[in-house]
């Protein structure tokens, strides 16, 4: 017998493989600023240990859409890949330092970015030209 989490964690495994490119980055997008925001959350209430968590799994993230990014496709890549870099940097410090201001200017960075994926994601018919478009090589 399957449980409900179960039948939960096979869904989202669904959803995954069965993403458009356009989609994965969306979602990717969507679980770094949840990341970023429970991070952010747990630092003002001092559970170290919970926003260390959130915080490297937002690094994560950072890392996987940076390994993405395809310069020979999109003239803009090595712009995004130094905000990533940045925003990766800053995480670490917001992490060691205890700093919950470099997570919030990570959330200020990254939110416009998120909205900005998603209304291309929206308007997009072909799911492949998105990223080539974006620059983003995912799948």
């Amino acid at each position: 017998m399957t449980s409900a989490a179960d039948a939960r964690q096979q869904y989202a495994r669904d959803a995954i493989l069965s993403a458009s490119p356009a989609r994965l980055l969306t979602m990717l997008y969507d679980r770094l600023l949840l990341d970023l925001r429970r991070g952010e959350a747990a630092q003002e209430v001092a559970d170290w240990e919970r926003a260390g968590s959130q915080l490297l799994h937002a690094q994560e993230i950072i890392a996987e859409l940076s390994a993405t990014l395809r310069p020979d496709v999109w003239d803009g890549a090595e712009g995004l890949l130094g905000l990533y870099e940045y925003v990766r940097m800053a995480l670490v410090n917001a992490n060691i330092h205890r700093d919950v201001a470099r997570t919030r200017e990570a959330i200020t960075l990254l939110t416009p970015l998120q909205e900005a994926w998603h209304a291309a994601a929206a308007l997009q018919d072909a799911p492949l030209a998105g990223a080539a478009r974006t620059g983003h090589a995912i799948g």
